[in-house]
């Protein structure tokens, strides 16, 4: 339970009992909650877009969805997400790179980067809701945060801290094989459920033989790739890891979609 609380203290402001002292292996060890904290969101989005629908088009419920997920997340995701960029667009060396990522000024690329974060969100959420039925449709708003989160361990796994000190470090050491396969258990385990309870098994195919595949080469890339930049994965890093996951996912339903039209 106190990991539980912990990850929904740091990826939500959802309020939270007080757990009191906590230590950096407790801390880093909640990634394997990490996709029960997926849940909880997607399904508040999910029974909030279906409330939504009966009043509001499809147009205004998925701006209302993209923003109600920055809102729960308090924008620490795209926060991290505009901070990448800005360091991953500056010429300076790696040390510089990462002092840019620490600063707290956002620069032009992180702007457009978040811009066009929130419009790809948008128009995604759109095409999966004009292509499919309404189960499809919440479905797909449910489990998006849930494979989300899931590529954040999966990043946490297979990389290495870029600094020594911060919440990105915590993560990484602390995320061993016993944390990725709790993790990667938790989703195939929640997904089934949910997909058993409103009939919709070729979506669980969906999930465990494409969606993940695609998320965890995603995830194994993003690793390759900020190591060669910064020298491993920080704290912003993770951020723009879950915010690029939720848009790679919503392409992967959009395609799976046109297939099966």
């Amino acid at each position: 339970m106190k990991k539980l609380l912990l990850a929904f203290q740091f990826l939500t402001i959802i309020p939270m009992q007080d757990v009191g002292d906590v230590s950096e292996e407790e801390m880093g060890k909640t990634t394997a909650i990490f996709p029960l904290v997926g849940l909880a969101e997607g399904v508040v989005l999910a029974f909030l877009a279906s409330l939504f629908l009966k009043i509001f088009p499809a147009e205004l419920t998925n701006a209302l969805l993209v923003l109600i997920l920055v809102i729960m997340n308090g924008g620490l995701h795209l926060d991290g997400l505009s901070d990448t960029f800005d360091a991953v667009a500056s010429r300076g060396d790696q040390g510089k790179k990462l002092e840019i990522m620490k600063d707290s000024t956002v620069g032009p690329m992180g702007v457009i980067a978040i811009v066009m974060t929130l419009l790809l969100k948008y128009v995604l959420l759109n095409a999966v809701s004009f292509q499919s039925t309404t189960v499809v449709y919440l479905m797909t708003v449910l489990s998006m945060p849930v494979l989300s989160r899931w590529a954040m361990v999966t990043a946490a796994f297979y990389s290495g801290p870029a600094r020594k000190d911060g919440l990105g470090r915590l993560f990484i050491e602390h995320t061993g094989a016993r944390q990725f396969i709790a993790a990667t258990a938790a989703v195939i385990v929640l997904m089934a459920l949910v997909c058993t309870m409103v009939s919709q098994f070729s979506l669980l195919m969906f999930y465990v033989m494409f969606a993940m595949p695609v998320l965890y080469a995603f995830s194994f890339g993003a690793v390759w790739f900020f190591r060669k930049i910064f020298g491993g994965m920080t704290g912003d890093s993770f951020g723009a890891v879950n915010e690029l996951a939720v848009l790679i996912f919503l392409i992967s339903a959009v395609i799976n979609n046109a297939g099966q039209a």
